[in-house]
């Protein structure tokens, strides 16, 4: 099992319609960490043969999708929210406390713009970065996570 991880794509889907397209064959899934959630549509609509879930960000006012979603995929809990609403522009302690609360094996989010990978107490807990609008010095990214024999296996990947 192979997740694309996105988060904060800005209306702007060229960079992520090309990832998709070099990728397909060899994801199952996609999860958009929020900022805009109509292109979390756009890319359902358009593969409408993968499962998208996604959450909504800071610059979905007024949308009804919720901002945080917790769900099973591969055996393995996740955790998914935009990051906002935790702080994680300074830290992201309330985040590893709220995954940790809700029993996640993965917490992913994004808010930043700036690719991560953590651990907290066995959990893995990732940011994707931007495919638009890197920030930080990072480059445009995106992040895959593998979870194979009960394993989970997190990577960030630059689009070059």
């Amino acid at each position: 099992m192979r997740i694309l991880v996105i988060s904060d794509t800005h209306r702007n889907l060229s960079r992520v319609y090309k990832v998709i397209n070099d990728i397909r064959d060899k994801i199952d899934a996609v999860i958009h960490c929020g900022d805009v959630v109509e292109d979390a549509d756009a890319i359902r609509h358009r593969y409408s043969d993968l499962r998208v879930y996604n959450v909504r960000g800071n610059c979905d006012c007024g949308s009804a999708v919720p901002n945080e979603n917790i769900f099973v995929i591969g055996g393995k809990r996740f955790f998914v929210t935009h990051g906002d609403m935790y702080g994680v522009n300074w830290s992201t302690d309330r985040l590893c406390y709220r995954g940790a609360e809700v029993g996640a094996d993965v917490c992913l989010y994004g808010h930043t713009h700036i690719p991560d990978i953590e651990y907290y107490d066995g959990m893995v807990i990732m940011n994707p970065g931007s495919p638009t609008n890197p920030r930080g010095g990072s480059r445009f990214s995106y992040g895959i996570i593998k979870i194979e024999n009960g394993i989970v296996t997190p990577s960030l990947v630059d689009i070059k």
